[in-house]
């Protein structure tokens, strides 16, 4: 497997738990006085976890 592949693996996989901890014990994020809403965490894990398994599956597809 690549370096940049297993890195970005891990960027993803990472961002993907932060949101499920953010989730788990319900924090709240504002931004300019704006609350995100925690389902835009839900579809945050979904995208990222999505990105590091097709990332995966590409770098062990044999040539």
């Amino acid at each position: 497997m690549k370096p940049f592949a297993t890195i970005a693996i891990v960027i993803f996989s990472f961002i993907a738990i932060g949101h499920l901890i953010r989730m788990f014990f319900r924090w709240e994020v504002i931004i300019h006085d704006i609350h995100i809403p925690l389902w835009v965490s839900g579809i945050a894990v979904i995208i990222f976890v999505e990105l590091a398994y097709m990332l995966w599956r590409e770098s062990h597809q044999r040539k």
